[in-house]
């Protein structure tokens, strides 16, 4: 067999799952199935309507925060600390051990420090003219993971 390279801005859902499925058996061989379960935490508005929320995922014993949304009018009511309090909250009753999450020096850096993460790593102009840094929090009692 001779592959060759095809490019797509607009991926087949199928052939995107194949693809993916490469890793995931590379992995599962490793020792280390794929286990990843979807949260959501939804901010509901009076009428009923998602305003905001946290979305993210749990697998290999670890909370990944994708998205963290409360809406500008909302914000400094605690609304983010009770979202990501429940989220961990799920992720400790999954079994996991840990969260990260990644945010941005134009983001909410020190939101995520009052709630316990640390910083393990900076990606600089990631947007350019910003930093990425990724944050984690033990959720367990097993100390430090550096």
């Amino acid at each position: 067999m001779t592959p060759s390279l095809h490019l797509t801005a607009t991926p087949d859902p199928a052939e995107e799952a194949a693809a993916r499925g490469a890793l995931r058996d590379a992995n599962a061989a490793a020792g280390f199935p794929h286990d990843s379960r979807p949260l959501l935490v939804m901010l509901r508005g009076e009428a009923g309507q998602v305003v905001g929320g946290l979305v993210g995922r749990t697998g290999w014993s670890w909370l990944y925060v994708e998205n963290l949304a409360v809406p500008p009018a909302l914000r400094g009511g605690g609304w983010g600390a009770r979202l990501l309090a429940a989220a961990e909250a799920e992720a400790r009753a999954r079994g996991c051990i840990g969260a990260r999450l990644d945010t941005y020096t134009f983001q909410a850096r020190g939101f995520y420090e009052k709630q316990g993460y640390r910083v393990v790593g900076e990606i600089p102009d990631c947007p350019p003219g910003q930093t990425r840094f990724t944050m984690i929090k033990r959720l367990d009692a097993g100390g430090e993971t550096r």
